[in-house]
């Protein structure tokens, strides 16, 4: 049983690996027929808008964004930096915007003392805002309720 199991496994990753690869041998490439040129491979790097005031949510619902740099910031099961100025301790001193209240309850909606095992990693939901120009054409309109 083990054995066809372990089969099974293999034949998935397998054609997963391989899901890209035509019959002939043939790579396709997302990019179409294009070659790849020696600009292209020169990437404009944008920097993160550095600390601001609370960025405007877009829609209803919409975690809010990280209006400041994380990198280097360290969440793992024991620790997580985003506390040492969110949380409800700390919050008031460091003038930074205290974790949601939903943040404290757990799957089946009981309230917690700490923020709940699906809530603890930040960056799962919220998002460092970077200052760059839009990669697609946008007509997007926020929500009226909202603006």
């Amino acid at each position: 049983m083990k054995n066809s199991n372990l089969t099974g496994l293999i034949l998935v990753v397998a054609s997963v690996i391989y899901s890209g690869v035509s019959a002939s041998g043939d790579l396709k490439s997302l990019r179409g027929e294009s070659e790849i040129s020696a600009s292209s491979n020169q990437v404009e790097v944008k920097k993160n808008i550095n600390d601001k005031g609370p960025i405007v949510r877009d829609y209803l619902q919409q975690p809010p964004l990280i209006p400041h740099k994380i990198k280097g910031y360290k969440i793992n099961m024991k620790f997580n930096k985003c506390l040492t100025c969110h949380s409800w301790a700390n919050y008031k001193k460091t003038g930074a915007t205290k974790i949601s209240q939903t943040h404290f309850s757990g799957r089946d909606g009981e309230a917690m003392s700490n923020v709940a095992p699906r809530r603890y990693f930040c960056s799962q939901c919220h998002v460092p805002q970077a200052d760059a120009r839009p990669l697609v054409q946008n007509e997007f309109e926020p929500v009226k309720s909202i603006q």
